[in-house]
């Protein structure tokens, strides 16, 4: 017998001897899910059918123009490009290949956290794909 396979034969032997040891061992009563000393919960007070005074309704606030996402979509060959800008400042590259799920390209914020080896200046994160969407 070779090493590797008595050390296999100890392994498994150690595996099997807690769950043969248990079985051997007299059943225990239960123990009850639950204490015996609960109270039960009061119920919930009725909910009036009518306020009588309605809340007031909220002011009428224009949107700001330049704080609203502006999306330019191009199409290059068989792919489509979304750029996305607020106030004129590029946020966010949506590219739709034709085959295969699209990808982003986000502007990086932290200057020294995924920048591209090689190439000086080039702030956007790498490639990202959308896994789960809720």
């Amino acid at each position: 017998m070779h090493l590797h396979q008595f050390i296999l034969i100890l392994l498994l032997m150690g595996i099997t001897m807690p769950s043969m040891v248990q079985s051997e061992q007299p059943k225990q009563a239960k123990k009850p899910s639950h204490p015996e000393n609960l109270i039960p919960l009061p119920e919930p007070p009725e909910l009036p059918e009518e306020l009588e005074d309605p809340p007031p309704d909220l002011p009428d606030i224009p949107m700001d123009p330049e704080l609203e996402t502006q999306v330019t979509i191009i199409k290059r060959g068989e792919n489509i490009i979304e750029e996305h800008r607020v106030n004129g400042e590029l946020l966010m590259i949506k590219v739709i290949p034709r085959i295969g799920p699209p990808y982003y390209l986000k502007k990086n914020t932290a200057r020294d956290y995924h920048n591209h080896p090689g190439e000086a200046g080039i702030d956007v994160s790498p490639p990202m794909w959308q896994i789960l969407k809720f």
